[in-house]
């Protein structure tokens, strides 16, 4: 059976825990930073996690991750 290819924009976007879980990064950090309060970005640096209904579909994008 043929591989999987890898979904090239997740993999860089996402990855795994030990526990199965999907670690994000948090948007609207990139740009327009003026307007945002230091508090606001100081909270954007801490990575997320994904929502459970959304983390089997990005499992599927990357599975040798």
């Amino acid at each position: 059976m043929p591989k999987i290819k890898t979904h090239s924009g997740s993999k860089k976007r996402f990855s795994l825990t030990k526990n199965g879980k999907v670690k994000r990064a948090h948007a609207n950090k990139s740009h327009i930073l003026n307007k945002k309060t230091t508090k606001r970005k100081r909270a954007l640096r801490k990575g997320a996690y994904a929502d459970v209904t959304n983390a089997p579909a990005i499992k599927k994008l990357i599975p040798y991750k």
